[in-house]
């Protein structure tokens, strides 16, 4: 039996709102009926509540006339973007995929420097602008351990996040966190003048959702390998004092080794918590989710070392 978020009934069918993932009776499924954050979002052609064929019925269009109408991309019903219209997470998911291919087709065709200069935002270039976006979904092209460490994150927590704050908000909020903590990475190697290793990868994103949701439940459950129940505090209290040890240790495991970027997590989790804070009580949370993926930095899976730098 699951309880009801919203009056606490014993339900034996629980309903789960895709909107903002909470479980309810039959009394409060809909969403008016258990204050769904997404009610916020009404009749706004981005929201969580957009079907997408109200302006096709009447215009015989096929998407909702926005910035993807005037780039002439179809995201409406039948589209091949579809899948993508109001899910940000799952988008960003699929960027990530393309660009670890164009990563390794560019790497093996053009050389390193190519690399290099598209993809990795580097302290000798902080000028290369574009590698400020382009390096937080590129990931290490040797393997795949680094983008699925990430990947799983963003797959199981990025969707809930952008259930509670929207599409719009969850893609800033993802960027600006990413590339915030690849900068600050970068920023401190160039204060340091030590080794110009340069940063790619999600990590300061991905910790960053994992703080956001921290904040907004503490007590949220998450199952690792689908079996073992752990509060997400517990998990982003460990990634927040391994990220502390790991900036300011003295030696091979800190800020000039280990080929993991310490500070870029640090900063995402600071600003995941802020964040968090910020909106604390605006939303409502489901009781538990299942998370696949490993607990510690060398587990497969987990977040351990999901931000790489690059010589």
């Amino acid at each position: 039996m699951s309880e009801c978020d919203a009056c606490g009934k014993q339900e034996n069918m629980p309903y789960q709102c895709g909107h903002c993932g909470g479980t309810y009776c039959a009394e409060h499924r809909l969403p008016e009926a258990h204050d769904c954050p997404g009610l916020d979002n009404w009749g706004d052609p981005g929201g969580v509540f957009d079907s997408g064929f109200d302006e096709s019925v009447n215009s015989g269009q096929t998407s909702g006339g926005g910035v993807t109408d005037r780039l002439g991309i179809n995201t409406g019903p039948g589209g091949p973007l579809a899948y993508f219209r109001g899910n940000v997470t799952y988008l960003f998911l699929a960027i990530m995929g393309i660009f670890f291919i164009l990563e390794n087709i560019v790497r093996l065709s053009l050389g390193p420097e190519a690399f290099n200069t598209l993809f990795v935002l580097r302290p000798s270039h902080p000028e290369y602008v574009w590698t400020w976006v382009t390096s937080v979904f590129s990931h290490d092209p040797s393997g795949f351990y680094h983008i699925f460490g990430n990947g799983i994150i963003i797959y199981f927590f990025g969707r809930i996040v952008e259930q509670q704050i929207g599409s719009k908000k969850f893609a800033i909020f993802f960027l600006v966190s990413g590339a915030l903590a690849g900068l600050g990475q970068v920023g401190l190697q160039m204060f340091l003048s030590g080794p110009a290793y340069g940063v790619l990868g999600a990590s300061g994103a991905a910790l960053a959702i994992m703080a956001f949701l921290t904040v907004l439940k503490p007590d949220l459950r998450v199952y690792l390998y689908f079996l073992i129940p752990v509060p997400i505090w517990a998990i982003t209290g460990f990634y927040f004092l391994l990220s502390i040890a790991g900036t300011f240790s003295i030696g091979g495991a800190g800020l000039l080794g280990g080929n993991i970027a310490h500070l870029a997590h640090l900063i995402g989790l600071v600003i995941g918590l802020w964040y968090g804070q910020r909106i604390k009580g605006q939303t409502r949370m489901p009781g538990q989710i299942q998370f696949g993926g490993g607990g510690g930095p060398g587990g497969p899976g987990g977040p351990g070392g999901p931000g790489r730098r690059r010589p």
